[in-house]
């Protein structure tokens, strides 16, 4: 039987073998799939009804029954899909729609002679249909990138022997075993071994939290370059990393009330145009003494003036013009909802890691001691670092490498578990890690001072690290996420807007503050799970209004589902934040967000503007109709050419 040492060298020997710990490669989508957009089948449907369109009114001149089999095969092409939702509608749900009502439309205008302008109404329903439901595919939340990353199987010790297990059958208290490189399968407590653990996946935090002996690891999370022994906590069904996806799918289900409001008004709209047709082609001419003849006529004008394609136009086009201004800058919208809800913000609440900092640990201070040349102790600690995979390491190496500094030949180089490196440079023993070895020193003057500067830059939210040369303190370094070079002038220009910034973390507290006052945001709430993102997101909502959060990492997704507007990072966030965004910042440009709220309450205003004009037009043209008793070309004119304004006014956003 293989003891607990024996296992731990055989699994580190193959972790060498094979090539230390994996990176991990999530995929991410960048640009948006035109080509996706013309394979839809509605709007191949509506492009080919505006080409048959076209042909039968070209036609028109040469042959009429020519130009009227095309006009039938562009109702066909553009109404046919149309029409199959109307009559599945009209079944199932027992509801008449707007599709129903504009196929009626085209086909009493086409009843009377006038089909080209039937053909027209089609045409453009359709089209803005088939813009509409991309846009809202676009849309839809998809969380398999974050399903993706949950871990399947888990590797179980029972009775000193080693099984290969799915995690739906570990119990509490099961032992389990975590490679280096491997992502931990379950929530648990640390038995036995140490290791550095990137818990972005979680917490959002860049820099690998140290884990040893009694700490709590979460499932999803990437084990460094030591071996685990984990005794399981919490069973599949209850990590945290399942309620990261239940928390996404919860908010996916929930239905805005505009949405509710729109399908209600859809039907009674329908219903009522309907229903006054009806009287108008049988119960008028009984009462008013028309004839069939006139009354029939009456009833196609109004079923033409009334049908709501100007009023449908006032909404997808302005918006759709907005999505296309901001896809120019690299802003990308999933659906003209999301720019309408942007319009309504209030709050834009950022991640810190990745969204306001650069995601990636840098040196800010390298303070070198009395009798030591700063550019020489660089020199010398990047030589011992070069050989470490941790970030920190990383940093000081990079550090090194900009200031083109030539690495010099280390000898007899040890990772110190749970401290950091040690190693031999020109003869001398080198010593960078935890600045706890100065709680632990002679109280002199140079210690006293060494811990008054660690003292100054952890109260500025840095990590700190000791240089030893020796049993001497050589110097410190300290190292943070830094601020990204345009946080700030986002945050100002959020806040000319009225619009209040807040920060939602899972750093610590200090570190929060700090970054939080340095880049001017009005709120800060730090220490945060994914789970109490949400709450937060909840608890804005409820405060200030519509809520934009802005996040990049697998721990954002539910906060950003749950916001009014998730808006992703692009170039360096996570798959899963990129799908379920609801807007994705494809050049991680924070400053064109406030931008991007102005536009949507443009748009918004446009859209108030045309759903005015439209209604205005058809209850003119409607009363017109009994008053006046206006010819149907008139009418088609009217409906037509309010439509055609609408749709231009929209196009103003474009520029």
């Amino acid at each position: 039987m293989e003891n607990v040492q024996k296992i731990t060298a055989k699994i580190l020997r193959e972790t060498a073998l094979s090539g230390g710990v994996k990176k991990p490669n999530p995929h991410r989508k960048r640009r948006m799939d035109l080509r996706g957009m013309l394979r839809n089948q509605e709007m191949q449907a509506a492009i080919l009804s505006g080409v048959l369109m076209l042909g039968g009114w070209a036609a028109g001149n040469l042959s009429t029954t020519v130009s009227v089999i095309l006009y039938i095969l562009s109702y066909t092409a553009g109404g046919w899909l149309k029409a199959k939702e109307g009559v599945e509608t009209l079944v199932k749900e027992r509801e008449l729609d707007v599709n129903l009502l504009m196929v009626a439309a085209a086909l009493g205008a086409a009843s009377i002679g006038y089909w080209n302008e039937g053909a027209m109404l089609i045409f453009i329903f359709a089209l803005s249909g088939a813009l509409e439901s991309y846009t809202m595919e676009r849309s839809k939340k998809d969380i398999s990138s974050l399903m993706a990353l949950k871990p399947e199987l888990a590797l179980r010790i029972e009775d000193g022997k080693m099984a290969m297990v799915s995690i739906d059958e570990l119990k509490l208290g099961d032992l389990i075993l975590v490679k280096p490189g491997e992502l931990i399968p379950a929530d648990g407590v640390i038995q036995k071994g140490y290791s550095a653990v990137n818990q972005s996946s979680i917490t959002g935090e860049s820099i690998p939290v140290d884990k040893a002996q009694g700490d709590e690891v979460f499932t999803g999370t990437l084990n460094g370059e030591g071996v685990l022994y984990i005794e399981v906590t919490q069973t599949s069904d209850a990590t945290v990393f399942s309620k990261i996806i239940r928390l996404v799918e919860e908010a996916e289900n929930e239905v805005p009330q505009s949405e509710r409001f729109m399908k209600r008004f859809e039907g009674i709209y329908a219903r009522i145009v309907v229903a006054v047709t009806l009287v108008i082609i049988f119960a008028v001419p009984f009462v008013l003494g028309w004839s069939f003849s006139a009354s029939f006529y009456k009833a196609m004008v109004f079923l033409v003036v009334a049908s709501p394609c100007a009023l449908v136009a006032s909404i997808m086009p302005a918006l759709l013009s907005a999505i296309s201004n901001r896809a120019r800058r690299g802003i990308l919208f999933k659906g003209g909802a999301h720019m309408e809800n942007m319009a309504l913000t209030s709050v834009v609440a950022f991640d810190k890691t990745g969204t306001l900092t650069a995601g990636e640990p840098q040196v800010t201070d390298l303070m070198a001691g009395e009798g030591y040349d700063r550019t020489e102790l660089l020199a010398i600690i990047a030589s011992v670092e070069q050989l470490s995979e941790h970030p920190l390491a990383k940093a000081i190496v990079r550090l090194a490498e900009e200031e083109e500094l030539e690495l010099l030949p280390v000898e007899s180089v040890t990772s110190v578990t749970g401290w950091g490196m040690e190693g031999r440079v020109n003869a001398k023993q080198w010593r960078i890690g935890k600045t706890d070895v100065l709680d632990r020193m002679e109280e002199n003057e140079q210690s006293v001072y060494w811990k008054q500067q660690r003292s100054l830059l952890g109260a500025e939210g840095k990590t700190v690290s000791v240089i030893m040369d020796g049993k001497r303190v050589a110097g410190l370094v300290a190292l943070q996420d830094v601020v990204r070079q345009n946080a700030m002038a986002a945050v100002q220009k959020l806040q000319a807007i009225g619009v209040k910034v807040a920060m939602l973390t899972g750093d610590r507290s200090e570190t929060a503050q700090v970054i939080g006052r340095q880049i001017g945001v009005d709120l800060i709430y730090s220490d945060l799970l994914p789970e109490e993102k949400v709450q937060y997101v909840k608890r804005l909502r409820d405060e200030y209004g519509h809520v934009v959060m802005v996040g990049d990492g697998v721990n954002d997704a539910p906060a950003l589902a749950t916001a009014t507007v998730g808006m992703g990072m692009g170039m360096n966030g996570s798959g899963t934040a990129l799908e379920v965004a609801d807007v994705v910042l494809m050049n991680d440009n924070i400053e064109e967000i406030a931008g991007t709220i102005k536009l949507a309450r443009r748009a918004r205003r446009i859209v108030k503007q045309n759903m005015v004009f439209a209604i205005t037009v058809i209850v003119l043209l409607m009363t017109s109709n009994f008053v006046a008793g206006i010819a149907l070309p008139f009418g088609v004119v009217g409906h037509e050419g309010s439509t055609i304004l609408v749709i231009l006014n929209a196009l103003r956003l474009l520029r």
